[in-house]
């Protein structure tokens, strides 16, 4: 095959016919000599006459070059013209399959594996050896090349990383040796690396890229704006084509019963920029929750952000020994607590018993002495023991009493401390000391102009060193801790505000109450807030997005770790993942905060393959019928100039060289343009969305009132089964059997009107097919069913007339015993808006009977094709989007209980539907009896 740029050519050497062109033209335009001229006088005679039949004595040029068309048409298409061709590598040379591996290829991973497995099948038949380099994992020495077999017998242990594949700093480091052909199979990002690779793979050989169709989404960091939680969704755009879709955020985080779930869901429009946002404006109870946020539907690191501390607002107690006097607020003991945490925690400020009613995360005690004495002495050290944080300040109060019945303090005290005026006093203030190593605080910068001029004492004691985590220069405890069940206790040996030190004045201040995890940044932590501390793995985070266990991994300096949030970005020795170092977490997330998504451009050297390369065309047929109408073309005007086309027989000649002209192009055009016989147009967005999760679908009817409460009893079904089961619908959609592949939703719900239009026989074929392939449809007259299925009213005869095309076996009333009874819920009765009407189901075998002892038939209890009612199953779980019920349902309580009902056999009808017959095994017999009461 030689190419053309994207044109390639099967017999190329047919193109030397080209060049006899312009030999062609001299000869056609050649004219014999002229003949020797003699007067003869009879020739006056015959001046005036007219001659039909004229010749002419020289080829007109445009009639020469519509001849050298023709034959340059014809010489072009006998070669075999091809666009786009698939180019097959020569099978003499080694085959170097590159997969880029890194957190972008797991979303369509199987399909990678698939590739790769199909080239080594090809190579082990050509009997090509092959290597195989995973560039997010490049290997330490060049790999060797080895028969194809033994690294497709190793291809099921191959997993992507949940990184970007990193910049080599040699390219040709990690290739082997001699040249070869390379198929590189990219995810479609324009990394760093790609560039003096593909220079690298280029002169070693061929070069094909494989890429997948769908773009790469993926998330920033959440942050906390304007009191919202915002997630910018980015996509991999292509220059000049910006994707206009809306996709869904989910925010997951455990349950009051600790279970992981989606606690709220927000869309995304993916803007021009390829920049989306979902905004979550949740109160703080539930923001506290999110663990993590998710794009639903997409297996990838990327598509999953972290949370951590910078979106946990922890509620804060304070709690005052003491009243500030009327104008000195600035000596009020909690006033720079609360300049310095009300930015980034919730505060709670009140009695002790008032705050511990709260539940906080943190307690806050300025000057309070004897806590034994108090009444809530007992409760404040049972919350302490259970995870509490209580953080004490000094103060004359603290400084006067007896400490040594305070079990609250992690150090003993002197009575009377050291403070101006008293036998401790200080000639000059004391500056802070440095941290030392393993204090939260090691890494902070001491600024020079804090200093302390009063504090309480510590006992000396063997535990003292240990439980210091600030000291001043003379070596004097600062600030002191120490454990207290699964709590701490914190002591900060001087006071909350300026009186004792200036320490509540500096950004110091600000500092250690966020490295005591008391508040928490809104902001990407700095260097010096990490440095100095080793942060210890707790989960990490695959490359498809999943949570795990670190276990024993190691841990890793602050430095690194703040390198890697700066933009270096996850690796092989920092992986994504949550990072904790004493009470504090900080999440590595895959894309960072500033980062943008680039689509990959390839040079038009390099062919493509996958979704995202054109289509193989052959252009023979279509370059020689252009080569044909030339040269009919060519006849039409030698007759033309010749003068045959005079006369009354020339209109019928002229006609049928036309038809011969028009035909071929119109049966070709016709060829090309015919559509396949049953292919569906569903939009690719949507169909990525419905296949990704399970998906609740109506059919849409044409009548907007009908279709819109369809979609509301559909999202208001999806809510409950999300409250109440393991299955987390997506949004519902609207489906059209024209358009729409029925595959990929669960559950068709069809609204029955009575003028809707029947659909086509394609669509009929294809709802057979869903049928026949496992899914169901629930019919619903939403007539109550009056006198009868499908008797009485409009909608049921035209139920009847939109169900005679389709493959519905025969059916039946429910019948008590029935699957669909207890697939979830115990059920009799089946109401929606309307109650006490039949539904109808297949019918069961003829030999069903009841085995001895058995509650329940041998019934047909495979998942019913279809569910036929009329009890407006959609305008009983409708709801609006404040998530209140849009229409009345019976009356006060027993209407409400009517409503809980439908909602009940709509998880009945949807459990039933994923888990088929799996409630009418008999292993559930003996719990059902129980619970029926038998």
């Amino acid at each position: 095959m030689w190419m053309v740029g994207p044109l390639g050519f099967g017999a190329p050497w047919l193109l030397l016919g080209l060049l006899a062109l312009p030999v062609l033209w001299l000869l056609l335009r050649a004219v014999p000599p002229a003949p020797v001229r003699r007067r003869f006088p009879g020739v006056a005679l015959l001046l005036g006459l007219t001659d039909e039949d004229q010749q002419a004595d020289r080829t007109p040029w445009w009639l020469l070059m519509l001849r050298m068309a023709a034959i340059a048409a014809a010489i072009i298409g006998f070669a075999g013209p091809v666009l786009n061709p698939v180019v097959q590598a020569p099978a003499d040379r080694p085959l170097l399959i590159v997969e880029d591996g890194g957190w972008a290829s797991a979303r369509d991973w199987p399909r990678r594996v698939e590739r790769i497995a199909g080239a080594l099948a090809e190579a082990g038949r050509t009997g090509r050896p092959a290597a195989l380099v995973l560039l997010s994992d490049p290997p330490p020495v060049p790999p060797v090349f080895a028969p194809a077999a033994d690294l497709a017998a190793a291809l099921p242990g191959l997993t992507p990383r949940p990184w970007a594949p990193p910049v080599p700093a040699d390219p040709a480091a990690i290739l082997p040796d001699g040249g070869f052909d390379t198929l590189w199979l990219s995810d479609g990002l324009a990394h760093a690396a790609r560039p003096g690779l593909l220079a690298a793979l280029s002169a070693r050989g061929t070069l094909r890229v494989w890429e997948s169709g769908p773009p790469v989404l993926a998330l920033r960091p959440p942050r906390i704006e304007d009191g919202a939680l915002r997630v910018t969704v980015l996509a991999a755009t292509a220059p000049g084509a910006p994707p206009a879709t809306t996709i869904e955020v989910a925010a997951i985080g455990p349950d009051p019963n600790g279970i992981e779930r989606a606690l709220a869901r927000a869309p995304a429009t993916i803007g021009p920029a390829g920049l989306g946002e979902a905004v979550f404006d949740l109160p703080p109870e539930l923001r506290n929750r999110i663990s993590r946020f998710e794009i639903t539907g997409l297996r990838s690191a990327g598509a999953v952000a972290l949370t951590d501390d910078a979106v946990k607002r922890r509620k804060v107690a304070l709690v005052a020994g003491g009243a500030a006097r009327e104008g000195l607020e600035l000596l009020a003991p909690t006033h720079y607590l609360r300049q310095a945490l009300a930015p980034s925690a919730d505060l709670l400020e009140g009695g002790l018993a008032d705050v511990l009613l709260a539940a906080p995360d943190v307690i806050i005690l300025a000057d309070i002495a004897d806590l034994a004495d108090l009444p809530e002495a007992d409760r404040l050290a049972e919350w302490v023991e259970e995870g509490g944080l209580l953080v004490r300040f000094a103060g004359p109060r603290l400084a006067a009493a007896q400490s040594a019945a305070d079990p609250l303090l992690p150090v003993r005290l002197r009575a009377g401390g050291r403070s101006i005026g008293g036998t401790m006093s200080w000639g000059e203030p004391r500056r802070l000391g440095p941290f030392p190593e393993g204090s939260p605080f090691a890494g902070l910068d001491l600024p020079a102009d804090v200093t302390v001029r009063a504090q309480v004492m510590a006992e000396p004691a063997p535990e003292l060193a240990e439980r210091t985590i600030a000291a001043l220069e003379d070596g004097t405890p600062l600030v002191t801790r120490a454990a207290f069940g699964d709590g701490s206790l914190v002591l900060f040996h001087v006071t909350a505000n300026a009186e004792w030190s200036s320490l509540p004045l500096s950004g110091l201040f600000v500092r250690m109450l966020e490295r005591l995890a008391i508040s928490a940044r809104a902001t990407i932590p700095e260097a010096g807030d990490l440095a100095g501390v080793t942060w210890v793995p707790a989960r990490r985070i695959d490359a498809f997005g999943r949570l795990q266990d670190a276990g024993e991994a190691p841990g890793v300096a602050g430095a690194a770790l703040a390198a890697a949030l700066a933009g270096a970005g996850p690796g092989a020795d920092l992986p994504p993942g949550l990072y904790a170092a004493d009470g504090r977490a900080v999440a590595l997330n895959v894309i960072g905060a500033d980062q943008l998504l680039t689509r990959a451009s390839w040079p038009a050297s390099v062919p493509l393959e996958g979704a995202v390369a054109p289509q193989q065309t052959p252009l023979k047929g279509a370059v020689l019928l252009v080569a044909l109408v030339l040269l009919l073309a060519d006849i039409l005007a030698s007759l033309a100039l010749s003068g045959r086309l005079r006369g009354p027989r020339a209109g019928a000649g002229a006609a049928v060289l036309a038809l011969a002209l028009i035909l071929p192009a119109t049966g070709a055009d016709a060829q090309m343009n015919a559509a396949p016989s049953d292919a569906p147009r569903m939009d690719e967005a949507r169909a990525i969305a419905a296949a990704g999760n399970v998906v609740l679908a109506h059919v849409v009817t044409g009548d907007a009132e009908t279709d819109r409460v369809a979609a509301a009893g559909l999202a208001g079904l999806s809510q409950v089964l999300t409250r109440r089961t393991t299955v987390e619908p997506s949004a519902p959609m609207a489906v059209d059997p024209e358009t729409d592949d029925l595959a990929l939703f669960t559950l068709l719900y069809w609204p029955v009107t009575a003028d809707q239009p029947a659909p086509s026989p394609m669509a009929y074929a294809r709802l057979n097919r869903y049928l026949r392939g496992g899914g169901m449809i629930l019919f619903d007259t939403r007539d109550a069913d009056i006198a009868g299925f499908g008797t009485a009213t409009d909608a049921g005869r035209r139920l009847q007339a939109l169900a005679a095309p389709l493959d519905i076996p025969p059916l039946e009333p429910i019948p008590p015993d029935h699957v669909l009874t207890r697939t979830f819920y115990l059920l009799q009765d089946f109401p929606g808006r309307h109650a006490g009407a039949t539904i109808w189901v297949e019918a069961a075998p003829p030999d069903a009977e009841r085995a001895e002892g058995m509650p329940f038939r041998n019934l047909n209890d495979g998942v019913t094709p279809v569910v036929i009612g009329g009890n407006d199953w959609a305008a009983a779980w409708a709801t609006d989007a404040r998530g209140m019920a849009m229409f009345p349902v019976g009356r006060g309580q027993a209407g409400e209980r009517q409503r809980e009902i439908a909602y009940r056999f709509g998880v009945n009808l949807v459990m039933h539907v994923l888990t088929g017959n799996y409630k009418s095994d008999q292993v559930h017999v003996p719990d059902l009896l129980e619970r029926l009461g038998q």
